[in-house]
């Protein structure tokens, strides 16, 4: 009888501006591994919500809506793009308001109950390196590799200024004032608040590039999982 080789899931965690989506797109890259931005999940939801004009503070509401939407990634022309029901919505979910209101949507249980089924669906028979905020803790709790990132608010907000300026309109004080308040939400909410796995390495990426953040997580893999 074959065996089937086994397959990996590299989870990484951290706060906005972390530096979380750069390097796990990268690393699966390298890795050819299947990349999942769990966050991008929860910000295309927030933006299908807004588009309808539903309140996210409506559990109800937003239970309907997880449960009635598919949510898809797909490599176009080398860049990670992500569907909703069937569409681009790539460049649709990085808007202030987006950001502003995908906290107050991501803290109900019923819809991350329904969202971390659809990511684990996803990681069926692939390596997989996923990203997000509860990813080391709830949704792959037995991840092969636990990975938290973590830089300080300064940086952060500069990371998150310099990738949305050219898609909205924004301020570096903005940014910082965005990021200490879904820290405050992500961290105190009672569904899958945001906190370090206990088996999780943890990487300070306030001085480091991306590819030193890539680097090290590779060096990490590939020691505990020699080829």
């Amino acid at each position: 009888m074959k065996v089937k080789p086994k397959k990996y899931v590299i989870a990484i965690d951290g706060p906005a501006g972390s530096g979380k989506s750069t390097t796990a797109k990268i690393l699966a890259q390298k890795l050819r591994f299947f990349y999942l931005d769990t966050g991008a999940m929860y910000r295309a939801l927030t933006w299908k919500a807004i588009q309808q004009n539903l309140d996210v503070a409506n559990p109800q509401q937003m239970k309907k809506l997880a449960l009635n939407t598919k949510i898809d990634f797909k490599i176009f022309r080398g860049k990670n793009k992500i569907f909703l029901d069937g569409k681009d919505v790539t460049d649709k979910i990085n808007s202030n308001e987006v950001n502003r209101l995908v906290s107050v949507l991501s803290k109900h249980k019923a819809v991350r109950k329904i969202m971390v089924k659809k990511q684990r669906a996803f990681a069926k028979n692939r390596n997989l390196v996923i990203e997000g905020r509860d990813t080391t803790t709830v949704v792959f709790p037995k991840a092969d590799l636990k990975i938290f990132l973590k830089a300080d608010l300064n940086t952060r907000a500069v990371r998150k200024y310099r990738q949305l300026k050219r898609k909205t309109r924004t301020t570096l004080k903005e940014q910082a004032q965005l990021i200490r308040l879904r820290d405050k939400l992500d961290q105190s909410r009672k569904a899958s608040p945001l906190k370090i796995s206990p088996d999780a390495v943890i990487i300070d990426t306030t001085n480091l590039t991306i590819s030193e953040q890539v680097d090290r997580i590779l060096s990490i893999f590939k020691q505990k999982f020699p080829a």
